[in-house]
This record gives structure tokens, C-alpha cells and sequence, in this order.
């Protein structure tokens, strides 16, 4: 089966990009990454999130890049900002920030029609103990999942990985959101889950690209969505943190399209 850009949809309808597709992806997601390394500076106790927000539509213009989430269904804004408990797609707002406030900054910018997606947490001001051990997990449970993508693997092995390395830590994984496929268009096939047996789910294969994005509650997984229809919160109030990658699957593994060109995509210590 092909599409018209070419390559191969699998009957997942996944969609199977060619060799020169990764330079296009890497592009967008190392301009979305540079974006992401500027904000850190932004980050403190007094700051609202409108204001970094700001910041963040003035950089997307600036490095000739467009923003993907700006007319998204109706959403007005460069990024997603999630505060402590926010789970995913926090509205930037007037709400200044407080001392030891955990944030994740999700930018989604196109690049030559091509779309670079990633988030990442920050601090404001002093890291309190259990929310670096929250950001290390997650973090580290992204990783966990990125090492599995190869060809022959299964989506299935990616959400195990992340599912168990992060209940043996005692936190769950959040069900109700996931990450996706990407690449021409902002979400494709596959829904990426963050948990998973091993062994299911569609086979990956070389020029699949999609995100990996898990999220990660200190206490249980169950989400709401707030009356706005965009913000998820935790049901219990826990923190929750999330990392984003996107990541293309080579002939023998991954490459990762959105690194930290600053090595700073972890907000305590270079990648």
C-alpha cells in the first residue's frame, strides 16, 4: 500500500517514511529541542506561564519554524505548560510560579512541512526531594522504552519496559494518554501506550517515527480532564512528570530527533 508521499502505510496504518525523511525530522526536532534548552532561563519563582509561553512563540518565529499547537482545535498557544499535578496540556496562564513548582514545557514546531515534538520538566527554584525522584524515574523510564525500539521488536515490548521499570519504583504510569506517530502530519498511527506485555502490538519497523512520551504519577494513574477540555490532572493531586523523545526507527535501532543540542534535557545534569 502506498501514500502520496510515497512510502509504505502497514495495515496499522502506520506509516513507513524513506532515508531522506529522517533529515527533514531531525531539522524540526532539533529546532523544537533549541527552543526547549533557551526556556530553562525563563523558569523561576515569580514567572507566569503566559510569559514563557510568549517567549516561546517569539523563539518559534525566530528560528523560521511554525508552531503546530497555535489553531490546534482551537488552542491558542505555542506550548503546553503542566504544573505538578497537571498531567499533560496545561493551559499557559497568569498563575506565577512558586519555589520548588515542577513543570513540564511541551513545543511542537513545523519545520519545511516536517513536525518536531518534545517535552521535558523544569524546576522553579529548589527541587524538592520526592519530585527529583518522580523526574528521575520518569526520565529514565523514557529511556527504557527508547531502548527497545529496533526492527522486530513490538510497541508492546516499548510499554512493558516503561510499565515496569516505573511500578518497581513504586509510581504508576499514566493509561488515559500516549504518545503517537508523527511525522507530515502533528498524530498518526500508532498510539504509542507506556504500558504494555511484551510481544504485542504492531512490529516496528525501519521508517516508523512517533513519540514516546511517558507520564508518571507519584501516586495512582487515574486522570480528569478539567472543564477548559484541555488540562489533565491527577485524580488524587499526586505530582506527575512526563519526558518526550521523537524518535525514528533505523535499520538497527532508534535515532532520537529531538536531543538537547545544550545537553540539558534532563533539568539537573546533561543528557
Amino acid at each position: 500500500m502506498k501514500d502520496k508521499h510515497d512510502g509504505r502505510v502497514t495495515r496499522e496504518g502506520i506509516r513507513i517514511h524513506q532515508e531522506a525523511d529522517f533529515a527533514g525530522m531531525h531539522k524540526a526536532g532539533r529546532i523544537a529541542a533549541e527552543i526547549l534548552d533557551e526556556i530553562a532561563e525563563h523558569v523561576f519563582p515569580g514567572q507566569t506561564t503566559a510569559e514563557i509561553d510568549q517567549i516561546i512563540e517569539a523563539k518559534v518565529t525566530e528560528k523560521g519554524s511554525k508552531s503546530a499547537t497555535i489553531g490546534y482545535k482551537g488552542y491558542q498557544h505555542a506550548s503546553c505548560i503542566s504544573i505538578n499535578h497537571v498531567v499533560c496540556h496545561g493551559i499557559p496562564g497568569d498563575k506565577k510560579l512558586k519555589d520548588g513548582d515542577i513543570l513540564n514545557i511541551d513545543v511542537t514546531v513545523i519545520v519545511d512541512g516536517w513536525f518536531g515534538d518534545t517535552s521535558r520538566m523544569y524546576v522553579a527554584g529548589k527541587l524538592p526531594r520526592k519530585a527529583e525522584r518522580l523526574i528521575q524515574v520518569t526520565h529514565d523510564a523514557l529511556f527504557k522504552g527508547i531502548e527497545m525500539v529496533k526492527p522486530g521488536n513490538t510497541f508492546g515490548d516499548i510499554g512493558h519496559a516503561i510499565q515496569s521499570y516505573v511500578e518497581a519504583h513504586r509510581m504508576s504510569v499514566v493509561r488515559d494518554f500516549c504518545g503517537h506517530g508523527l511525522g507530515r502530519v502533528f498524530h498518526a498511527p500508532p498510539n504509542v501506550l507506556h504500558y504494555g506485555r511484551p510481544g504485542t502490538g504492531p512490529v516496528l519497523e525501519e521508517g516508523m517515527f512517533f513519540t514516546i512520551e511517558p507520564m508518571v504519577n507519584l501516586g495512582r494513574p487515574e486522570t480528569k480532564v478539567l472543564a477548559d477540555d484541555w488540562t489533565a490532572v491527577t485524580r488524587d493531586k499526586s505530582l506527575s512528570a512526563q519526558f518526550e523523545h521523537s524518535i525514528g526507527v533505523t535499520a538497527d535501532g532508534f535515532d532520537i530527533f529531538t536531543l538537547s543540542p545544550a545537553g540539558t534535557f534532563h533539568p539537573t545534569y546533561s543528557e
